[in-house]
């Protein structure tokens, strides 16, 4: 289902669905609707457009594409924080425009990674990624979770904007849902102050949109590379005004080799349900789901 709307529900062939492969939203109703759903394979590492837990209570499965992504988006989260302190997208509509050669040079760009400080908001599979791909460039890097990694040597900080007043990159790729929605808001972005950068590759809405372009807009921070928005595909015209924002239509893991290796893992749990009553990459909220057969 590409749309998750239920404007088909009422037809006589709901009875007969067994599996859904999602690409946005499947509510509680749309599950209460189909009384025979036994899977939904989300394609996609979040999740948070599926109602996992109401999904589980019914005995659905849920599943997710994690890891044959995570290299993917965190190469786009190098390339956005790049474009973002270094303006490259901005040189090229400056060279495109027959700017360079009349006796104009592109001006120098105001920021530079050199020296910049790294948080991480959500250090998960790709939040690992992503500090892998900065530790090459001899950046410091300290990062927020809902509880300490026993795994990594990074500074931890309990709370976001404990993790924002240490940094001035600031880099998010934690999950959507209640407990991250507008978790950058105006006292984490004044926290991150003048210098700071802000990356947004995880969830649109872990952001306060209206807050973050006033704060671009007023200087409370230089500027800010997302990819995702609180309600694609639309894009607050604010933002969209603001010369500090370097801007992407949700392209963090589009590539053909990609998006093929999610769609696979999206079939292949269909497949593994049906023939065996397991998945390969179920969702937490799910783990316990068991196949009924008649």
């Amino acid at each position: 289902m590409a749309r998750g709307d239920t404007a088909l529900l009422g037809s006589d062939w709901v009875k007969d669905v067994k599996g859904i492969a999602s690409m946005s939203k499947v509510s509680a109703d749309l599950i209460d609707a189909l009384p025979n759903l036994e899977i939904i394979g989300n394609f996609g590492v979040g999740y948070d457009a599926v109602d996992a837990r109401h999904a589980g209570a019914n005995n659905v499965m849920v599943t997710n594409t994690p890891d044959v992504l995570t290299e993917e988006v965190a190469d786009t989260t190098i390339g956005l924080l790049i474009d973002t302190v270094r303006e490259l997208s901005k040189a090229q509509e400056f060279l495109r425009r027959g700017e360079w050669g009349k006796q104009v040079r592109y001006p120098l760009s105001k920021l530079s990674l050199r020296g910049r400080k790294v948080g991480i908001f959500g250090l998960g599979r790709i939040g690992k990624a992503v500090a892998r791909r900065i530790e090459a460039f001899g950046l410091p890097i300290a990062y927020h979770n809902r509880r300490k990694a026993a795994d990594v040597a990074y500074d931890y900080y309990p709370s976001l904007k404990k993790l924002a007043g240490a940094v001035d990159t600031l880099i998010l790729v934690a999950p959507g849902g209640a407990e991250t929605t507008r978790a950058v808001n105006t006292e984490v972005l004044q926290a991150l102050g003048p210098e700071g950068v802000l990356i947004n590759i995880g969830r649109g809405s872990v952001v306060d949109e209206e807050a973050l372009a006033q704060a671009l807009k007023d200087g409370t921070i230089a500027a800010a590379g997302l990819d995702v928005f609180a309600n694609e595909p639309h894009v607050p015209q604010a933002l969209l005004d603001a010369p500090n924002t370097v801007l992407l239509p949700h392209i963090g893991s589009a590539s053909v080799k990609t998006r093929r290796a999610m769609a696979d893992l999206v079939v292949d749990n269909l497949i593994a349900w049906f023939d065996t009553g397991t998945a390969i990459t179920p969702v937490p909220e799910t783990v316990g789901v068991k196949a009924v057969r008649q």
